[in-house]
């Protein structure tokens, strides 16, 4: 006699034109296999989705069997192992189309941004996208997303115009400020626990070139440069963006030779404006000592990407990150006391990016992105080796934070949570009315949690 899944698993192969494997089949690994390779994923059977009807299809022979739903796209934003049930990957559902005339791009589930930027880059427009362009678009925007442009534009979610959702009643709608507006205002930053969003409509802007890059300084000069840093950020204009990581790179052959085996602080700059304008305001940071590498100019908008140039193959990862209230000289100091070139750290990057600007601003109908309220971000990511990702790098981390704490947000925003590690980063994620409110919409349309969210459930996937 065959069991609940078998069932279920036979029921999905005759109903979904995608792969239905489970484990044991041909290509089950590889249809789970994400950005982090750190993470293994066993859920009972994965369904590489094709359409709308396939992920229909899914949620309702789910919900009639209640087999609970996670979503995995690029992998990016899953620390932990989804674990039984079904898993639904999107990388099969791709595609952009640009309508110039409204400055909208039509985005689907599996769509990573930088086929969202090539699309736009012809009509002289641009997304507001995160630093990686491989980071998928769906689960990056339902977090929010800080991006290299955040000062200016804001929050990424900030900018999608709606969502196609197909929700645990297995029905496809349409979430939008007109249509389904709770549901809408919770996807903009509320993240996961909601459905499987199948694509999204989201605002572009006319952005053709901008006066950016980073800059990188040797060990020696950190201090200094970190200090002057901090203290120009005091008198930024909106529309220009910072942030900075100090580096502990190693001997490889594919780091550029001025930075091969070196600790370096990287400061990445992106002002929207007149080059000239730009370099003019930058100045304070190439005066602050000598550099490895100035590669700080003006760009084409296309070429965000590279002024973080984050890695774009799969690699073991292991972060952890919240917000701060203030870059005051004190937290300089605490920060390199603990995190400076002199210590001795299994951390390849320790990053601050500085907000306020446009971050501070809702949209005018209300979103339920967490994290306004914050100066800055932290975010620290471990050297690769996942022997050290149980202990030593908590560890590690708990050392830090416990001399940062004074500076530390109460507040802060969910893709920065790194998987709800830290104790109350789940509920710190969103202010506490906003949290309690996600929490209504999460019941009104998943009542029964067929698709789990949260510290105890198992995050859906970004």
């Amino acid at each position: 006699m065959k069991n609940v899944t078998d069932t279920l698993i036979d029921r999905l192969r005759g109903e979904v034109a995608g792969p239905v494997l489970a484990p044991g089949d041909k290509g089950y690994d590889e249809e789970l296999s994400g950005f982090n390779l750190a993470v293994t994923h066993t859920p009972d059977v994965v369904v590489g989705l094709t359409s709308e009807d396939d992920a229909v299809a899914v949620v309702r022979a789910a919900a009639e069997t209640g087999t609970p739903v996670r979503v995995l796209a690029t992998g990016h934003g899953i620390p932990n192992p989804m674990q039984g049930g079904i898993v639904v990957t999107t990388g099969r559902m791709t595609g952009v189309s640009v309508d110039a005339e409204a400055q909208v791009a039509h985005i689907a589930a599996g769509t990573q941004w930088a086929e969202v930027i090539a699309a736009a880059a012809p009509y002289g427009l641009a997304p507001i996208t995160g630093a990686s362009d491989a980071v998928g678009c769906i689960g990056y925007t339902l977090g929010g997303g800080l991006g290299p442009l955040a000062r200016t534009y804001g929050f990424s979610s900030d900018w999608a115009r709606s969502f196609r959702v197909v929700t645990a009643a297995g029905e496809a709608v349409t979430a939008s400020e007109t249509e389904h507006p709770d549901l809408f205002w919770a996807l903009r930053g509320g993240k996961g626990g909601f459905g499987i969003v199948t694509a999204m409509d989201f605002g572009l802007v006319e952005l053709r070139t901008l006066y950016g890059g980073s800059v990188f300084f040797d060990a020696e000069h950190i201090a200094s440069a970190l200090t002057t840093w901090a203290e120009w950020t005091n008198a930024l204009p909106e529309s220009a963006n910072s942030s900075v990581v100090i580096l502990r790179l190693p001997p490889l052959e594919f780091i550029p030779e001025p930075l091969r085996g070196k600790t370096v602080l990287s400061v990445r700059f992106a002002y929207v404006g007149d080059a000239a304008d730009g370099k003019k305001l930058f100045q304070p940071i190439r005066d602050a000592g000598p550099t490895l590498i100035d590669a700080v100019g003006e760009m084409p908008a296309s070429d965000i990407a590279l002024i973080h140039n984050d890695p774009k193959d799969p690699t073991p990862a292991w972060d952890r990150g919240l917000m701060l209230d203030e870059l005051d000289a004190e937290f300089i100091a605490a920060f390199l006391d603990v995190a400076g070139p002199e210590q001795q750290i299994p951390l390849v990057a320790v990053e601050l990016r500085h907000l306020g600007g446009a971050t501070e601003r809702d949209v005018p109908e209300g979103s339920a992105v967490g994290g306004r309220s914050g100066a800055c971000t932290l975010t620290m990511i471990g050297v690769p080796d996942p022997s050290l990702f149980e202990k030593v790098l908590p560890a590690t981390v708990d050392g830090i934070l416990g001399r940062l704490e004074p500076w530390v947000c109460e507040e802060t925003t969910v893709n920065f949570s790194g998987g709800f590690a830290l104790p109350g980063s789940y509920e710190r994620s969103w202010p506490a009315d906003t949290f309690a409110r996600l929490a209504d919409v999460r019941t009104a349309y998943d009542p029964d949690t067929l698709f789990p969210f949260g510290p105890r459930q198992e995050n859906s996937g970004a």
